[in-house]
């Protein structure tokens, strides 16, 4: 395909995931399907344009004067991967191109609009809904911090030390341009590819195979790592899904003990099988939804309950910028009462002395401390611990919660709370 082509593709697939309501990946996959024509080349230029076109869709359309799917695409091109004039006007205008450039969009391309003068959801990229949640939140690095969550995510490894050492571990990633990420030993970074060039293929990697390492954001390696000294422990990860903090905490046990791993979801369980096989996970049992009563027999035996609760994904928009732009005032109202029921639920399995922790990827205080907030003064039997994890200290919360932010961490945005059950009824 042709630039023009490309071009036109994009629009078509924003314009889908506007008028339909597709998820992009569904919206992606559809355009893939009737484009048989496309190489690997030209779906991950497509992919890559429509990505950046949603994580700045209103600055972008307010620097073009124009937030139709065009405008924005344009805008993406001129404004972030720094096309010229020149080259946006020759795309435009080839056969299977969008169309020969206005005046208007040829006058934006060459002195856009300032941002300066634009309202803060429109600069920041997010729904004039979630301004004073966000504000809330985020406080004087709101604007700093939206910028961040609205550029490329880096692609963080996490080391198996199941399967290899760090130091071999370390060797292996570094052929994908993999670097040491900071805070754990553990965790290792790809940095976000430029527009132009796409990101190493991981599973490709001979090492990728033998599960001596796993694709997981900085920010997720770091929440599971608040579990602390866990070998030889009884744990059971609530909230499975596909398995990733599961599989790095059954990493930290070191195979000893016990891995319990839930979710009221069955058909999430599949991946955490499959990878714990790949990753030599041995000390794992599955407990499905599908058994009708999975975690019977486990109630107050458990050392630590992990849970990952389901919330609005509101810190890893980078990821995924669609869903900043579904998200609503009643998806946020109802993932409240699904994580303080999640809450109930777990702490009934947390044994006396032992920890529940409360994990969300969301930069939202209603998701967070006000969930944690709630359960303790419904349960009074527990109470906050500040986490104690080395090189995590500038972002912990005066309550001792751990706050990840893309702009402060470098990482998606994660919250953590490490609540202690008594060895007494208060």
């Amino acid at each position: 395909m042709r630039d023009g082509g490309r071009l036109a593709a994009a629009i078509e697939v924003l314009t889908e995931i506007e008028t339909r309501h597709f998820p992009v990946r569904m919206a992606l996959k559809r355009w893939g399907e009737s484009a048989r024509y496309a190489g690997s080349k030209d779906r991950a230029f497509v992919s890559g344009l429509v990505l950046d076109a949603l994580r700045r869709k209103r600055s972008l359309g307010w620097m073009m004067g124009d937030d139709s799917a065009r405008g924005v695409v344009l805008g993406v091109l001129a404004h972030d991967w720094k096309w010229s004039a020149q080259r946006i006007a020759e795309a435009a205008g080839e056969e299977h191109g969008p169309g020969a450039l206005a005046d208007a969009e040829q006058a934006h391309i060459a002195t856009p609009r300032s941002l300066a003068e634009a309202p803060a959801p429109v600069a920041g990229d997010y729904a004039d809904w979630l301004e004073p949640h966000l504000a809330r939140a985020l406080g004087q690095d709101q604007a700093a911090e939206m910028r961040a969550l609205s550029e490329r995510a880096p692609v963080d490894l996490r080391i198996n030390t199941l399967k290899t050492d760090v130091e071999r571990g370390a060797k292996a990633v570094a052929l994908i341009g993999a670097e040491p990420a900071g805070v754990l030993p553990t965790a290792f970074r790809i940095p976000a590819p430029s527009a132009t060039d796409r990101t190493p293929s991981v599973e490709a990697v001979p090492a990728f195979s033998k599960g001596w390492f796993e694709v997981q954001d900085l920010g997720s390696q770091i929440a599971a790592a608040t579990a602390g000294p866990i070998k030889g422990k009884q744990v059971l990860d609530f909230c499975a899904g596909g398995g990733g903090k599961t599989l790095a905490l059954a990493a930290a046990m070191g195979n000893s003990g016990q891995i319990f791993a839930h979710d009221s979801d069955a058909r999430r369980l599949a991946d955490t099988i499959r990878r714990g096989q790949r990753a030599g996970v041995r000390n794992l049992q599955i407990r499905s939804p599908i058994e009708g009563q999975p975690l019977k027999g486990l109630e107050g035996k458990l050392d630590l309950v992990f849970v990952d609760a389901p919330c609005t994904g509101a810190g890893t928009w980078r990821r995924h910028p669609d869903a900043k732009w579904r998200l609503s005032p009643d998806q946020l109202a109802k993932r409240q009462i699904e994580q303080d029921a999640v809450l109930a639920d777990a702490a009934d399995f947390v044994k006396p002395g032992g920890r529940l922790i409360y994990v969300t990827c969301s930069l939202l205080i209603e998701e967070n401390e006000d969930r944690v907030a709630a359960f303790l003064e419904r349960r009074p039997e527990f109470s906050a611990r500040p986490i104690a994890l080395e090189g995590v200290e500038p972002y912990l919360t005066p309550e001792g919660y751990l706050r990840l932010t893309p702009h402060r961490a470098g990482t998606d945005g994660f919250f953590a709370a490490v609540l202690e059950r008594a060895t007494y009824a208060p």
